[in-house]
């Protein structure tokens, strides 16, 4: 069986696991959505390596879902780069494609310190696809379903946060920004910050 369809079996099982909070629902409504976004922007940039896209899709939260639960999900970066290596290697991946995987992830992560308009584009990908990811399907209604015990005034700043943060600092692709720049604007309205009108014809992010 091809290498790369034993690590996204892998991470799936891993994912389905009752002990990591969003097993109920992390890989239909993220990592596939995820995979499915990367797969067309490969076929805009064709000079990206197709095989290290996939891999990082399906690695990229690798250390979350082993972390299991939220409080430990600072330990989630870590342990992507730390057992998602060990993971890829016990797979067959060569020490040089596994390296690249995880130098590419730890790009990726410093998406606070560093413009990721600068990083190789399958870092582009991957990035803008994760974050474009979450404007598709429940992501964000998930996320109140799972945090019963946050007031709504918490549950709607953390999506403002996390929805500007996705924007200016994962998503960096033209494409990305133009096909996806109406759900970006409604996913702040529904997370309670409005727009100074509605009948103006040139909205500004």
């Amino acid at each position: 069986m091809n290498k790369l369809i034993k690590l996204k079996e892998k991470v799936i099982k891993e994912a389905q696991n009752p002990n990591f909070v969003h097993h109920q629902w992390y890989v239909k409504w993220h990592l596939q959505i995820v995979e499915r976004l990367a797969n067309e922007l490969c076929e805009i940039y064709p000079n990206a390596n197709k095989d290290l896209c996939f891999a990082m899709v399906w690695l990229h939260d690798y250390g979350k879902i082993l972390a299991q639960r939220p409080e430990n999900y600072d330990k989630g970066d870590f342990l992507t780069f730390t057992k998602g290596k060990e993971l890829l290697l016990e797979l067959g991946f060569s020490s040089e494609f596994t390296d690249s995987i995880i130098s590419s992830l730890q790009n990726m992560e410093r998406k606070m310190e560093e413009d990721l308009h600068f990083a190789p584009i399958e870092v582009q990908i991957v990035s803008s696809a994760d974050a474009a990811s979450h404007l598709i399907g429940p992501f964000m209604s998930l996320y109140w379903y799972e945090n019963p015990n946050k007031s709504i005034e918490e549950l709607l700043e953390s999506g403002v946060k996390k929805a500007k943060k996705d924007w200016f600092r994962k998503v960096t692709l033209p494409e990305v920004k133009e096909r996806f720049k109406e759900r970006y604007l409604y996913l702040l309205e529904n997370e309670g910050e409005f727009p100074e009108h509605y009948f103006h014809l040139n909205r500004k992010l």
